[in-house]
Formats: C-alpha cells, structure tokens, sequence
C-alpha cells in the first residue's frame, strides 16, 4: 500500500475547464467575471479543483500543447473589462468592428491600454510592474525579444530569421533589443496584466476552498523562445533544425503512429548543471497552480526517439532518459511534489516503478475502462486510492458522445457493470468516477452539461478549426445544477 499524494490530503473533485471555454463577448473565455462565477459554481456544487490545460501564449487560441514559451501566459486570455476599470482603456475601445476578428479586438486593446498605462497609470502600479519585470527577468527578457522579432519578422519562426538573430550574436542582440525597446516594453506590460490577473483569480479560489490544477506538457514548441534562447538543451543541426524529433511508435490507434515534431531534449547537458531549466519550468508553473500533471509522463523513463527526415513515426527507437535523477531534483526542491504523472497508454513496468519511487498519482480514465475483462485497471474496482479518477479528458469524446457511438454489444456491457442505471447517461459514468477510491475525480465540464460529441474539446491528431475551441454559454451552470453535483459529492465523500 502506498501513501496519498500530501496535496491529495482528502478526497476531492473537481472540473476539468480550460479558461477559454468560459463565456465571453468577445470571442474565447478570459480571466473576468465569468471566470470567478466558475469559482462560485464549483464552491456551491460542492467540487475543490479547477483544472485547465496550459495557460501558455498559442498562435491565435489554437493548440494550449504547442506554446511559444514554458514560462509566459497567453495574452488572450486577460480581460479587458479590468483594464477599463483601471482607467487605462475606455469602454468605447472594446466596440468590436464587424470584420474585426476577436483576436485582433484584444491585441488592439491591449495595445491602447498600454498607452493608457503609460500616461496616466498610478506610482504603485509602476512599481508594480518594475517589479514583475525584476522577478521574471530570467525569461521575460528572452521571451518579450523573441515576440518584438517575431512580429518585425511578419510572425517568421526564429530560425528563418536573420543568421545573427537566429544565432544570438551578442551585438546584434543589444541593437535589437535597443531597436524595439517599445515592443519590448509592450509584451512585458502584456505578461505584467496577465500574471496580475491570474493571481488575484488563484486567490479568489484558494480563499473558497478551490485548488488550481495545470497541465505542463512534457516537450516544447521548436518555434518557442525557450528553444531559441537555449539551443544547447535541444538536439539541433547548424541551421538550429531538429536532427530528432519527439512522438509516439505504432500502435492500436494508429499504425504509423504519432509524429509530434517536437525538438528532443539534451538530457546530459540538462542534468550537467543540475536540471536548471526543469527548476525553473516547475517553479513558474507552481507560481501559478498550487498542484500540476506532466503530459507523457513515459517519456522521463523512455522517449520515442524519430529521425526528423522520417515523415511519420514508423523508424524511431526507445531511449532511456534520466527520470529518477529529474524527480529526486524535484523532490528536493518542492517538498511535497505537487506533480499528477499522465501516465496513459502503453505503461512498462520501469514506468510504472518511477511513478511509484516517487508516490506520484496516476490517472484513472473511466472511458478507457470497458474493453478488456475486469482486470482492466481502468475499472473502478480496480483503482487505487493515489490516483485521480477521470470520465473522460480533453482528449477524448464527452461521455455522452462516447456512449452513443459505442457498438450496442459495449453499450451492454457498460450498462450490466454500472447496474443497469435508470439515469441517462453520463451520469451514470459520473457516479461511478465519483464513487472510485481515487483520493481525486475530475470531470470535463462538458460531461455535467450532458453534452455530445459536437462539444469535445479536441480531436487527436486532427488538424480542425474546431479543435480547442469549445465554450459554454452564460447561465448553463445554474442552481438547479450545482445543488445535484453537490448531492453527489456528498454523496461520494468529497466535499
């Protein structure tokens, strides 16, 4: 029997929501008063965890896996509504033009609240942000140059830039950064605001009883600041590509498999100076959330290892990787280690021995648990107490969607194990994740609002305009809702 994670210190559940999916007037969710309406929802229907997906800064709102920087916050996501009260923007400004898109409506705005910053901002705010700029300064310098290049280069990824700005000549770099000092100053005031209003809605929810839960993903965007400005942790050629690239081998989803692109980490040099970079990442992410899961969790014990002239992931290899050095580095920096292993999969045995070295939770995916026999671990009765119990992620179907394109023959077999239910589903599946032993469950919003396949939040492997789109509307969380959930968190132990 191994111990409870210490942040899982009673059971608990939660919604899985990411903030985009909030309502909002103007295109996707952001950190507003929808965002602390959530807040109130979860405290009034009896749930303790918020988990997002990567709150990092994407190529207008797509993919949260695929992000310029593992330290920044995506600038869509600060509400604007603030900054008017704050008198640096005016109400008028957030009028949207009929061809203006809602991405083009925030920057605009940001960039006059900027202007209504610099003129008539209060010294305690000033200082506020001179202080931001200090403490982040070891990648905000790095990351607000990198965004001031990749606008004067048309939105060009850093390694089509210039060879000297590609390769950080030292001379070039301070021309540059003196060139585009505005810029610069602009994407700092950006992260300054979204920190800001990050922190005052992690400690709206930390007073009322909810924790924040993120999602750091394992690898990095080859057109990310972090790649450009430590080329030395990647495996890159002279003209900074990638000679290996990350993914997944053939498999039962898919017999090419998953070729992910990703650059592939130089773990020698990362374990030379101590695991500095990985510090640094865990530390900006636990400023934000008070526990995380790691996407791929495989790959600190062993990563799929393509060579980037494949175009798919067929002629890749196993390779070890320094897990057990890692997360004892963690461990004696972040006493207890607040880290949830997506641990979903293909799971060897050496896997599963560094999640259990380190009495690291597991995720239980309820979806997942109906093929197989009973020994399927998956099953609720099969759960153990230190893992967090799942109906489904953002990955997957709702649990309604699922359910419906099931083959009748499944369809039975999940109907005899959850007792023939008289509930429609997902609320069956909801119980049944609710009821596990897993000292956490979480459930996608999607699945509370009895929602179809039309609603998921994202497909595979699919390259859609749908993909990490998906919202609620105003009013879809109500009473009459809340006080259900909360009867059956009390049901189930967990409020």
């Amino acid at each position: 029997m191994h111990s409870v994670h210490a942040t899982l210190n009673q059971r608990r559940a939660g919604l899985l929501l990411h903030p985009t999916s909030l309502p909002s007037k103007i295109g996707s969710g952001d950190l507003g008063s929808e965002a602390y309406a959530f807040v109130d929802f979860l405290k009034q229907a009896g749930f303790s965890v918020w988990q997002t997906l990567p709150l990092g800064p994407v190529a207008y709102n797509a993919s949260p896996y695929q992000s310029y920087s593992v330290h920044a916050g995506n600038a869509y996501l600060i509400n604007l509504e603030q900054l008017v009260q704050s008198g640096w923007l005016t109400a008028e400004a957030l009028q949207r033009p009929n061809d203006e898109r809602p991405e083009q409506c925030r920057l605009r705005c940001l960039k006059l609240a900027w202007q209504g910053f610099k003129q008539s901002a209060n010294e305690t705010d000033r200082q506020a942000l001179q202080e931001f700029k200090q403490q982040h300064q070891t990648w905000l310098d790095d990351y607000t140059l990198y965004q001031s290049l990749k606008e004067q280069h048309q939105g060009q990824p850093w390694w089509l830039w210039p060879e000297a700005e590609r390769n950080r000549h030292d001379g070039v770099l301070q021309q540059r950064c003196s060139e585009l000092e505005g810029s610069v100053a602009y994407h700092q005031f950006e992260q300054f605001l979204f920190f800001r209003q990050w922190h005052q809605l992690r400690d709206y929810a930390n007073q009322n009883g909810i924790l924040l839960f993120g999602d750091i993903p394992i690898f990095v965007a080859h057109d990310s600041a972090d790649v450009w400005s430590q080329p030395e942790h990647f495996f890159l050629d002279e003209n900074r590509q990638p000679n290996v690239v990350a993914g997944v081998p053939p498999d039962y989803f898919s017999a090419t498999g998953q070729r992910w692109g990703n650059p592939l980490y130089r773990w020698q040099v990362m374990q030379a100076d101590g695991f500095q970079w990985w510090l640094q990442r865990m530390r900006s992410q636990l400023d934000l959330f008070d526990l995380v899961r790691i996407d791929h969790f495989r790959g600190f014990e062993s990563y799929w290892e393509i060579p980037a002239s494949c175009p798919t992931a067929e002629e890749g290899q196993w390779v070890k990787a320094p897990g057990k050095a890692l997360f004892k580095t963690f461990q004696d920096n972040f006493d207890p280690l607040p880290i949830i292993a997506e641990d979903l999969g293909i799971i060897t045995a050496e896997v599963e021995a560094l999640r259990l070295q380190f009495e690291l939770p597991g995720m239980k995916i309820l979806q997942f648990a109906f093929e197989g026999g009973a020994s399927n671990p998956y099953l609720p009765h099969n759960h153990q107490i230190n893992s967090v119990a799942y109906t489904g992620t953002h990955d997957n179907d709702t649990t309604l969607g699922w359910f419906e394109t099931a083959p009748d023959e499944l369809k039975q077999h999940i109907n005899g194990y959850l007792g023939q239910p008289q509930e429609t589903m997902p609320w069956p599946l909801i119980r049944s994740t609710l009821a596990s032993v897993a000292q956490l469950a979480i459930l996608p919003v999607q699945d509370i609002l009895s929602l179809g396949s039309e609603d998921r939040m994202n497909i595979p492997g699919v390259s859609s305009e749908e993909n990490w789109r998906w919202g609620y509307q105003t009013g879809a969380l109500n009473e009459e809702l809340a006080q259900h959930c909360l009867h059956l968190n009390r049901l189930y132990g967990r409020t």
